[in-house]
């Protein structure tokens, strides 16, 4: 039996309470934005600094919605970055599975060379996409043009490769898509192919096993990668700025930034409604694929 000294005792009570005043400190550090962001937006005389409001009022969240474009801001940004993550774990879900049941020499290069998309700053691809996208662009007002005439417009608004929401849609999903392939091929490594083979001894055919068998077998992989797919697009203000020009295409950050770059007074409390919403539906999303990622990453340990 190992006797613990009382000066060990008292230098081991000692580091615990170092490391957990240490977590305390960067705990709060971590969420003092937080409290400001949440206690100005309900303040109706907001400061830059942390305070209890004065008056509690959600004047700031109503003047986002009426005075402000906060409802198409939030729209255009669910519907582009929603957009986005269901491209993406569609195309990760028949990529990952294809690449965990190929046997290919030319697999792993792949796989790595598709990082590198992930790995190149954004800055880095921003003007090749730009001008592959704006000769796409000028290909499809060419054709809708002489059909539609003035109403070839707001159509590209929808379908536009440049200023519409089908380009950012791309961008965005071509930048997630790397990782969220990484995700679902381990994913797949690590689901028997038995389940398979039971199903296709019992004469089911390839959709059908795609969806009784694989879509609920996968469900928490793709949990995962729509997470984090969704956290990285929602998250992401260079490419909207790039490839949206059209005050009523701009999402959430862009209206973030807008809000911030006025010429008078910063209006924090309008500022703090702004960001607070912006925040709401990534915890959200987070809250939601949550139980499917602690499956995911207890799969992966187990594997």
């Amino acid at each position: 039996m190992t006797v613990i000294s009382p000066s060990e005792n008292a230098n081991k009570t000692r580091s615990d309470l170092l490391a957990y005043a240490t977590l305390s400190l960067i705990s709060i550090f971590c969420a003092v934005p937080f409290f400001w962001v949440l206690l100005a937006s309900l303040d109706g005389n907001a400061q830059l600094f942390l305070r209890w409001p004065e008056q509690w009022t959600l004047a700031n969240y109503i003047r986002v919605f009426t005075k402000e474009d906060g409802a198409k801001w939030l729209f255009n940004s669910l519907f582009v970055v929603g957009g986005a993550t269901v491209l993406v774990m569609v195309l990760a879900g028949l990529g990952g599975y294809a690449l965990s049941r190929t046997r290919a020499w030319w697999k792993l290069p792949f796989l790595y060379a598709i990082l590198l998309i992930r790995v190149l700053p954004p800055t880095a691809l921003v003007v090749p996409l730009y001008k592959f996208l704006l000769t796409l662009n000028n290909a499809e007002g060419a054709i809708l043009r002489p059909i539609f005439g003035e109403y070839a417009r707001p159509i590209m608004r929808w379908t536009g490769f440049i200023d519409g929401y089908l380009g950012l849609i791309l961008v965005l999903a071509t930048m997630q898509l790397p990782l969220a392939l990484w995700i679902m091929k381990t994913f797949f490594d690590g689901l028997p192919r038995d389940y398979e083979e039971a199903a296709l001894m019992d004469g089911a055919t390839l959709v059908q096993r795609i969806r009784r068998v694989l879509i609920p077998l996968a469900l928490p992989g793709l949990a995962a990668a729509g997470l984090f797919a969704f956290m990285s697009a929602w998250g992401d203000f260079l490419l909207p700025l790039i490839f949206l020009s059209s005050p009523e295409l701009q999402t959430l950050p862009l209206g973030l930034f807008r809000a911030f770059l006025r010429i008078n007074e910063i209006d924090y409390g309008l500022l703090a409604a702004l960001a607070f919403i912006y925040l709401l539906p990534a915890v959200v999303a987070f809250g939601f694929a949550r139980r499917f990622l602690v499956q995911t990453f207890a799969g992966g340990v187990k594997g």
